[in-house]
């Protein structure tokens, strides 16, 4: 169950118009992507996909399943709007309440395990790993975790774990985390069990109706058997821009040590032909890029990322930034650790610095039509 609703407001203008699962990613993917990619690489094969906020463009992008070889009769992907019980449903009110709305699709494949995803991060997983640790321990629950940076902490759902990974303790987005041990949102349950849990949630008035704020500490007070998954990847959780824009420019480095988008044995699927991002254009100087096919450079562009039909004219400097599709950038522009939405086009004589101490800018044509005078300028 690949939860993929989430309004994304911290990234701001980036999901002004779609889902966060949705928004463009390393120059031909989408952020959903990642996460459909494991679930194929991982030998799964049915997939329900709860959507929520503005899901149009995440709809279209996902389609039938066909990129992942999930478009089969039985199984295969299946979209999840709210609103599909049979006693007529309501917006999810929390990630347990979405799982809990759609216990009937469960049911249909009466599995013995439910694994549960989020379609909002950039990792490379093998599920069936995870799985089968699940089994060993004989496990009510186990929950893929990874070290975070001790500042970053508090965004997380927070646990410690013995030697034998047994968990023993469990916070959500604890405002003074003891640990750095931090839960990556991907849960393998019992179906059983969970099943339960959720039934007793929904019918409690004060539930927030989540995983990490109730299902987790109800099950640990409970004494269940929760196991630590420990996950020694790549992992991002692209919930801000700037998280968002330093995944982007990982991608650059995927020879130091980084997920790879070239490895043939665990391809990242997507409507696109499978091959990675490669620089097609005419005349450009081009240093540590990713850039996508139909784009046509004549200027210089280091460190960056460029979506498909991408024009940037002759003059033109770009450095760390994350172009978007269907972007025109006109001669002697200068864009600096910035990030260009779809179908913008920036003006000849542009300049957009972010400086480092501040996350990336977003740039489209709404904020260009309101703050650069009608023959360019600089901000």
């Amino acid at each position: 169950m690949l939860l993929a609703g989430g309004e994304g407001k911290r990234l701001g203008m980036l999901t002004k118009q779609g889902a966060k699962p949705a928004v463009p990613f390393g120059g031909k993917y989408r952020i959903i992507d990642f996460t459909l990619s494991n679930c194929t690489n991982s030998g799964i094969q049915t997939v329900g996909i709860l959507t929520q906020y503005a899901p149009l463009e995440l709809n279209k992008h996902i389609g039938n399943g066909k990129p992942w070889d999930m478009n089969h009769q039985h199984g295969g992907v299946s979209i999840l709007p709210p609103y599909t019980g049979t006693k007529g449903g309501d917006w999810y009110s929390g990630t347990a309440d979405a799982i809990y709305q759609n216990m009937n699709f469960i049911h249909q494949y009466e599995p013995e395990y439910v694994l549960i995803i989020s379609g909002d991060h950039i990792y490379q997983m093998d599920y069936q790993q995870m799985l089968e640790q699940h089994k060993r321990t004989n496990a009510d629950v186990t929950i893929s975790v990874i070290e975070v940076p001790w500042a970053e902490a508090g965004r997380f759902g927070i646990l410690h774990a013995n030697d034998e990974q047994i968990i023993y303790e469990f916070e959500e987005k604890p405002k003074n985390p003891s640990s750095n041990l931090a839960s990556m949102g991907i849960y393998i349950f019992n179906w059983k069990t969970l099943k339960k849990y959720l039934i007793e949630d929904a019918n409690k008035p004060n539930s927030s109706r989540d995983f990490g704020k109730d299902i987790i500490p109800s099950m640990l007070n409970n004494k269940h058997r929760l196991y630590a998954f420990k996950f020694n990847g790549y992992w991002k959780d692209v919930g801000t821009i700037q998280s968002y824009w330093e995944a982007n420019m990982d991608v650059l480095k995927d020879n130091n040590g980084y997920f790879s988008l070239h490895d043939r044995n665990w391809r990242i699927y997507t409507h696109d032909s499978n091959l990675p991002p490669h620089f097609i254009g005419t005349n450009g100087k081009v240093v540590n890029c990713y850039i996508n096919s139909g784009s046509i450079i004549y200027g210089h562009i280091e460190n960056s990322i460029v979506f498909r039909n991408v024009s940037v004219q002759e003059g033109s400097y770009i450095n760390q930034s994350i172009i978007h599709p269907n972007v025109r950038i006109g001669k002697d522009c200068v864009l600096d650790r910035v990030i260009v939405m779809e179908n913008t086009t920036i003006p000849e004589g542009t300049i957009f610095r972010s400086d480092k101490e501040i996350e990336p800018f977003i740039i489209n044509n709404e904020i260009l039509n309101s703050m650069l005078a009608p023959a360019g300028g600089d901000v």
